[in-house]
């Protein structure tokens, strides 16, 4: 059996409520690990919160240090529905209605209005989404590392 590839992010706990927990994690680009990050204006780092529903939440004090993370093939999921299935369905919706009615204004219309019932869908659907895109949590032994960016 394989092991899962899970998407880790290091973090601090910043809320403990009832039985959700909200975590404080530094986004980094990929140009962050380059050595001319401070001489390049393409890098940027960017604080994210997230919220972890957890049965156990008395195990986690605010301020520790932990790991987030989650599944890497949610991550391709998300990137499905978030990018690739907006971009099919504009694409489609565009040549479909350039092949009907032959103007590339309206159709270029129809295909960026075809984006309002998709999203829409997704809103009504996003307390399913939400479950199916639950991160989880760990203790790491770091001692708390401060998520301050130097600018």
């Amino acid at each position: 059996m394989k092991p899962v590839k899970q998407i880790e992010h290091k973090g601090i706990i910043e809320r403990i409520y009832e039985n959700k927990i909200v975590v404080t994690i530094l986004a980094e680009s990929a140009c962050m690990l380059c050595r001319l990050k401070n001489n390049c204006s393409v890098s940027d780092t960017e604080e994210k919160s997230i919220e972890i529903f957890t049965e156990n939440p008395e195990n986690y004090s605010a301020g520790e240090a932990v790991i987030v993370y989650f599944k890497q093939s949610l991550g391709f999921r998300a990137l499905f529905l978030g990018y690739l299935l907006p971009f099919i369905t504009v694409t489609f919706i565009l040549l479909i209605t350039v092949s009907i009615t032959g103007n590339e204004g309206v159709s270029g219309l129809a295909a960026l209005l075809s984006l309002i019932p998709y999203y829409l869908i997704l809103h009504l659907k996003k307390n399913k989404i939400k479950n199916t895109f639950s991160f989880s949590i760990k203790k790491t032994n770091i001692d708390s590392p401060l998520l301050k960016v130097d600018i």
